[in-house]
């Protein structure tokens, strides 16, 4: 079968591509993921406290497959060879598509000691190890608990510090439904003076206020030396105890895309242009097409370009695989017409705390956030069941989202 478009990558990008492909009727599209189920990373933060289960946050892939008609395959990508139209995985070899997605994400930072550590935004399962970690430490009756993020002066844009205050926050509201909060010291970290500070100066007033209120501690402003198994060792050898230490690196290149031969930007990541185009330095004797060989890169794969305070999230991703879906369409229909992201570039999300929630916002003209005690949280649990049930179609889709 000769199939129109691959696209490399099962999370929010790559599932997002292959539904609105079939959306604009193109027929042959192939989805390969190295897993098979969609992951809801969002609401995944509510497995380490057990109130959600992790095969919740699960949409197994064949289901998506056959609710949309798309060809699914399972396999690991190891090579991308744009200029000979060639995928190579550990079980299959791609050459016959005519248009290339990739949304395989990013890599992580690499940090000294990272076996120290867990991260609610690394493998899926690792959220259930984090789950055993706080058990452990509930039955113990007391400890240290450290959670953080870090950054990527390579490129800012690549940083999840969201999930982190999130976690930490339900684990909060854990110990004190539990009335053992008192026995536990909850510490917050990041190399940044200000973590958070995309989000806008309002945002920042807040979490002080909401780490005052907890309770919790701070640690900003240096640099991570090494992560040890009782703590974090900072720049300036001072250190940081803890009993367990949840720590979400900033992401970087993906290790697939230096064997590859795709550009990219000094944090590894796929240079684009706002169509989400990857554009080749070639000459005209290389390419008819200027420089483009019908390779698009999304999500976390791809450098997107902006403000500062930009940064990588699900609904972005999905801006950038629905546009791509556009423009794939657009190309066979011998259309100029094309959509663009860096216009829907903003901040949008619903920071969770267990009883309650934030709704955060941020665009071009400033950032605000509203508490939304109690209420909050039951919004976030509802867009968790909407995102399954309208991805497998089984509700409408509201516009936008």
């Amino acid at each position: 079968m000769s199939r129109k478009v691959l696209i490399l990558g099962g999370g929010f990008a790559g599932v997002e591509a292959a539904i609105f492909l079939k959306k604009e009727g193109i027929k042959n599209v192939t989805l390969v993921s190295s897993r098979d189920y969609f992951y809801i990373y969002p609401t995944s933060i509510w497995i380490p406290t057990g109130e959600a289960k992790f095969e919740d946050m699960c949409v197994p892939l064949k289901d998506l497959a056959k609710a949309h008609d798309f060809e699914l395959i399972i396999d690991e990508v190891q090579e991308i060879k744009s200029k000979e139209n060639k995928v190579i995985c550990a079980n299959n070899t791609f050459d016959d598509y005519e248009y290339l997605v990739v949304a395989i994400g990013s890599g992580k930072v690499k940090h000294k000691g990272s076996e120290n550590f867990l991260s609610i935004c690394g493998e899926p399962k690792d959220s259930l190890k984090i789950k055993d970690r706080i058990d452990e430490l509930i039955k113990k009756g007391s400890g240290k608990i450290a959670m953080g993020f870090g950054g990527n002066p390579k490129d800012p844009s690549n940083v999840r510090g969201g999930p982190a205050f999130e976690v930490l926050f339900n684990v909060h509201n854990q110990l004190k439904k539990l009335g053992i909060r008192k026995n536990y010291e909850l510490t917050f970290f990041a190399p940044m003076a200000e973590p958070g500070a995309r989000m806008g100066k309002q945002a920042l007033k807040m979490m002080d206020i909401f780490f005052d209120k907890l309770d919790i501690k701070t640690h900003f402003g240096k640099k991570i030396k090494e992560f040890v198994e009782d703590g974090i060792i900072f720049e300036d050898d001072s250190k940081l105890e803890s009993d367990f230490t949840m720590f979400i690196p900033a992401g970087d290149g993906h290790n697939v895309f230096f064997n590859s031969d795709l550009p990219l930007n000094e944090a590894g990541l796929i240079k684009i242009n706002d169509y989400c185009e990857v554009k080749h330095n070639f000459d005209e004797s290389e390419t008819s097409e200027e420089g483009i060989y019908k390779v698009f890169a999304i999500g976390d794969s791809a450098a997107i370009e902006g403000p500062d305070w930009r940064a990588k999230q699900g609904h972005i991703a999905e801006v950038m695989a629905r546009n791509v879906a556009f423009n794939i369409a657009q190309m066979e229909k011998g259309s100029e017409e094309r959509k663009g992201y860096e216009d829907h570039l903003n901040i949008l999300c619903v920071m969770d705390s267990g009883d309650g929630a934030a709704f955060v916002y941020r665009n071009h003209k400033g950032g605000k956030m509203i508490p939304m005690p109690i209420i909050g949280h039951w919004l976030k649990k509802g867009w968790g069941w909407y995102c399954r049930n309208s991805k497998l179609g089984k509700i409408p889709r509201i516009p936008g989202m």
